[in-house]
């Protein structure tokens, strides 16, 4: 099976293994970035449902940032996350990096969550 995967989704399955194993009950923060925009949500994967939600795509966020493919734009994704978060009572959380590497906009909304209140 492990064949047919290719080597992004391979990754990204490990990745997920691993945070799953690691996570102790814990939400999952995770990240989806895309050449334009990036996504975070908080997933329960007990219940299998999506908790909170922030993108770039939003409007008020597409009207205050100059583009969405921005280390600026990440982290105030980041602190948007973590104050949907806080309101919805979550304060822990295990972070899923979905693959990418820890290094830019991943890092830069890891770090903005984790200025917003979120512990990871």
């Amino acid at each position: 099976m492990a064949k047919n995967l290719k080597v992004g989704e391979r990754r990204k399955a490990r990745i997920r293994r691993s945070v799953r194993a690691h996570a102790y009950g814990r939400l999952r923060l995770s990240v989806f970035r895309s050449s334009k925009q990036i996504y975070a949500q908080i997933i329960d994967d007990g219940k299998g449902e999506t908790l909170c939600a922030a993108s770039s795509i939003e409007k008020p966020n597409r009207e205050s940032m100059k583009t969405g493919a921005s280390v600026a734009a990440a982290h105030e994704i980041g602190k948007l996350i973590a104050a949907r978060a806080i309101a919805a009572g979550i304060s822990e959380v295990v972070f899923d990096r979905g693959g990418y590497m820890y290094h830019g906009r991943v890092k830069a909304l890891a770090e903005g969550a984790r200025e917003g209140g979120l512990s990871f």
